[in-house]
């Protein structure tokens, strides 16, 4: 249990969420939260950049 209690204390937020989702049994939401995780700061990233028509191409 303290292990589980550490990996939460160094993710803060999204130990927060992925904990609260264990606890209740919602396991098949974590791939969608991770998802948002890493998409929304690349469509943010990708808003007037040189990057933006490689990231365009992806969606």
């Amino acid at each position: 249990m303290q292990l589980i209690q550490d990996i939460k204390n160094r993710l803060g937020v999204m130990g927060e969420v992925v904990g609260f989702l264990w606890q209740r049994k919602l396991w098949w939401l974590i791939p969608l939260i991770l998802m948002l995780f890493i998409l929304v700061p690349l469509i943010l990233l990708s808003q007037n950049s040189v990057i933006a028509p490689f990231i365009y191409t992806l969606f």
